[in-house]
């Protein structure tokens, strides 16, 4: 059975850094495509990145580039997301994903809980 759980959200102050990190468990972790996604208050969930099998690829959601780096350690089962420059409407629920056919798919099969990043002025 395939589980992702998430870890390392939590309140920052704007302008702050997070690293988000999802263990997996039960899956051949580096077959899969990963993704992170968010959802905040009110608002239908989003894509935040994304990393191919290997971690030569990736795909970031436009408004993110820049701020946002995706990768993961195929060795540790582990995906991470490193958050710089945070802004208050980065608030929300991050989601890890496993299972995307390519690092532009947005159809996984594969979701963690979820961690809260809370982000205050």
């Amino acid at each position: 059975q395939v589980q992702l759980v998430e870890s390392g959200g939590g309140l920052v102050q704007a302008g702050g850094s997070l690293k988000l990190s999802c263990a997996a468990s039960g899956v051949t972790f580096g077959i899969y495509v990963l993704a992170w996604f968010r959802q905040a208050p009110g608002k239908e969930r989003e894509f935040v990145a994304a990393v191919s099998r290997t971690g030569d690829l990736t795909n970031y959601a436009d408004s993110l580039k820049g701020r946002f780096t995706i990768s993961r350690d195929n060795a540790k089962n582990t995906l991470y997301l490193q958050m710089n420059s945070l802004k208050p409407e980065d608030t929300a629920v991050y989601y890890c994903a496993a299972g995307g056919g390519t690092v532009y798919s947005r159809v996984y099969n594969y979701w963690g809980q979820g961690t809260q990043v809370t982000v205050s002025l």
